[in-house]
């Protein structure tokens, strides 16, 4: 996540025209955003990292490993990034055997509810964000995550239009 300071201001609403701001910015650097749902309760866990490697991603594992209910199995729904296929990850899974890690499919990330959770932080407060250094940005993050758990519930798909339905399948039956 880049931490953009904007260099025009913000344009406000006005009939006929969204809010709007200039294409220049200042990029004053990035930090990689963890995290993990828990699709149960809809609570966040998240560490800010100054990179994305596999070093940053075990640490991860483990944070959110040891916050789990001892004996319960640990399930990680992750994309298919090169950093959470190294060897440093295969060997700690080796040494976790109640964590099973799930990779979904290329361009099937839509799958892994924590997308959901990202393109909410990513409207709520990236986008339209002014960050001055990579420090207010990691404060921006961590703040929304806490505020996010106050009022956490668990992601409920919905699927409405009746008219896009796939017809189920008939199973026939046949007596001999």
């Amino acid at each position: 996540i880049q931490a953009l300071d904007r260099t025009d201001p913000v344009l406000p609403l006005r009939p006929g025209r969204a809010e709007a701001h200039g294409f220049e910015y200042v990029r004053h650097g990035t930090r990689s955003l963890y995290a993990a749902l828990n699709v149960g309760t809809g609570h966040v866990q998240g560490k800010v990292a100054v990179r994305h490697t596999s070093v940053e991603f075990v640490d991860f594992l483990d944070t959110v490993t040891r916050s789990a209910p001892r004996g319960k199995a640990v399930h990680f729904v992750v994309d298919n990034l090169s950093a959470h296929k190294t060897q440093a990850v295969q060997d700690w899974l080796a040494a976790h055997p109640r964590v099973t890690m799930h990779y979904t499919p290329t361009y099937s990330s839509w799958l892994n509810q924590v997308e959901s959770w990202f393109a909410r932080i990513e409207r709520d407060c990236i986008a339209r964000g002014i960050f001055k250094s990579t420090t207010d940005l990691t404060r921006t993050l961590l703040r929304y995550i806490t505020l996010h758990n106050k009022t956490c519930q668990p992601f409920v798909w919905r699927y409405r239009d009746v008219t896009r339905r796939m017809p189920a399948t008939r199973k026939s039956t046949t007596s001999h």
